[in-house]
């Protein structure tokens, strides 16, 4: 009479594959979700520098407000005629002022109105740009 089943070392090898091909999937989850968020990064201050050039084409001048600014958070929701605000935005050149996904934040400076730049931080490497990325006028850079 002969048994049917598995034994236990070939139950071992299964569960040590399973454990194996899981550790591989989570990994590469992690490297997904920070090249997303870096994407939405880049996305969201090309976002900004649109509504910019929009507030510049009006008001011959860039939004400038006394110190660097956080944009996102609760003072800096919205782009209106006299710049960003908390609330208030009826006509807004940007409904909500994005936030960064993680950790970090963008900071939004303008000295004169003539120009600005808004500092933010990548996680990883896009599009050859790394870390520290600054957007100006003229684009986005290292």
């Amino acid at each position: 009479m002969k048994k049917r089943g598995f034994t236990l070392i070939e139950l071992l090898v299964v569960i040590a594959i399973i454990g194996l091909l899981s550790t591989l999937a989570v990994v590469a989850l992690g490297s997904a979700r920070l090249k997303a968020r870096d994407s939405k990064r880049l996305s969201d201050l090309k976002q900004v520098q649109t509504a910019l050039e929009l507030y510049y084409t009006d008001k011959n001048a860039y939004p400038a407000p006394t110190g660097a600014v956080t944009l996102g958070d609760t003072d800096h929701a919205c782009l209106n005629a006299d710049g960003f605000a908390a609330t208030g935005c009826a006509t807004p050149y940007m409904g909500m002022v994005p936030a960064d996904p993680g950790t970090t934040s963008y900071a939004y400076t303008s000295a004169d109105g003539t120009t600005y730049s808004i500092t933010a931080t990548l996680e990883g490497t896009v599009n050859g740009l790394t870390e520290g990325i600054t957007v100006t006028p003229s684009g986005i850079a290292d």
